[in-house]
């Protein structure tokens, strides 16, 4: 197998990391518009001959389309949301399967059936969230007979020894992208009614709750965009469903900062004129604060993605937890997040090559990647998936509410 991977950045060079360390990987062309940072890291690394650097710049189509002189079996797009269509229909004109953790855009889905007629595949949505926590979700519904309740959870954030500042968080991935999320619509289901969620009221109280995780603690969660998009994506009969949600995590006393922040329209879209020069506000606020968000170099963030499905089996109640709570690699430095990002995305790569994800389209995490065997190339990484086993007769009048506020002991599978 060769692969291409577009963009070296912080989950970048996880992924290449992976598939450097990959027998069945025969090459790579690993591809970033700061190439000459990007050699100084092969080379720093020890790669050798198996990693080849190239210069890419994305907004050039012509930059794109010479990369596929290597002939890639697959292609990695760590890219900004942007360059997704553009890259995807080059590789399929060349004959390469397409992985990305970014969500599916419509330009994406409308390559489906050119995909599909050409025997190749188009996985979006592979990281860790979206990614990880979407292949458990399809491994819950697939064992239960009914779904009732599914609560999904995701959190990038530092350990609490890290947590040294007023917001107590790390930037492990773009400042600007966790900006942007921060004023994001959301859609969840509340006993049975669909609740659409405005922008600017993503971090107010009545949408924010608390659960408590063995090992981390309290942890408060918003809404994390429209969690009813994967209803259909896995099967559920929205007449039996009485709640469904996604959020992310962060350390209490988070949300109240930056619903202040949006109350102030620090994270406005428009401009705002200074002197009369225009100002992105986001940009101004990455700018300023990243510098000072940023990890030690012998600091560890902590990476989780936890769903909670409730339903029915063999006519009784059950409830199943599965987790994953990975921590930074000091010796290899790599982040939580970078692992559970590029690792992820450099396993959809190989199981595509080696024929473990068969169906040919664009694909769904829910539906078209084994979890058997995922897992067990996670675990292989050292990130856990950790399992509560299904108890009967379990009482949901817990989950019923916007959310459960209480952990269940997790179990290794």
């Amino acid at each position: 197998m060769k692969a291409l991977l577009l963009g070296v950045g912080m989950q970048g060079k996880a992924a290449l990391h992976d598939l450097v360390n990959c027998d069945d990987v025969t090459g790579v062309v690993a591809a970033d518009y700061a190439v000459d940072a990007l050699k100084v890291h092969v080379a720093k690394k020890g790669y050798g001959a198996k990693v080849a650097c190239e210069h890419v710049d994305a907004c050039d189509p012509a930059s794109i389309e010479r990369l596929f002189a290597h002939r890639p079996d697959v292609v990695i797009n760590l890219l900004p949301n942007a360059f997704m269509e553009p890259v995807a229909a080059a590789a399929l004109r060349h004959g390469a399967h397409v992985v990305t953790s970014s969500y599916a855009t419509p330009p994406l889905r409308a390559l489906a059936d050119q995909a599909k007629d050409r025997g190749l595949a188009i996985l979006p949505e592979f990281g860790l969230d979206p990614g990880i926590d979407l292949v458990m979700l399809g491994e819950a519904v697939r064992s239960l007979e009914t779904v009732e309740h599914v609560h999904c959870y995701g959190a990038g954030i530092p350990e609490p020894e890290a947590a040294d500042n007023p917001i107590r968080y790390k930037v492990t991935w773009t400042f600007e992208g966790v900006l942007g999320s921060y004023r994001r619509p959301g859609r969840i289901l509340r006993e049975g009614k669909v609740i659409d969620i405005p922008a600017d009221e993503q971090m107010q109280p009545v949408n924010v709750h608390e659960i408590d995780v063995e090992g981390l603690g309290r942890l408060e969660a918003y809404p994390n965009g429209d969690a009813l998009r994967y209803a259909e994506a896995a099967g559920l009969d929205m007449a039996s469903l009485a709640s469904m949600g996604r959020y992310s995590c962060r350390w209490p006393g988070h949300a109240q900062f930056w619903r202040t922040m949006v109350g102030l329209h620090l994270l406005d879209d428009e401009p705002v004129v200074v002197d009369g020069v225009a100002v992105d506000r986001k940009r101004f606020l990455a700018a300023a604060m990243g510098p000072h968000l940023r990890l030690g170099d012998d600091q560890r963030d902590i990476a989780l993605v936890r769903n909670e499905v409730c339903g029915t089996r063999g006519g009784s109640k059950v409830r199943l937890v599965h987790q994953v709570v990975d921590r930074r690699d000091l010796a290899t430095g790599f982040t939580a997040m970078s692992r559970t990002v590029g690792y992820t995305a450099s396993i959809g790569a190989i199981m595509l090559a080696a024929g473990k994800i068969t169906r040919r389209g664009l694909l769904s995490p829910v539906t078209d990647v084994p979890y058997a065997p995922f897992v067990n190339e996670l675990q292989k990484r050292g990130v856990q998936v950790t399992v509560r086993l299904p108890a009967t007769d379990v009482n949901l009048t817990e989950s019923a509410r916007v959310a459960p506020t209480r952990d269940l002991d997790g179990v290794r599978s």
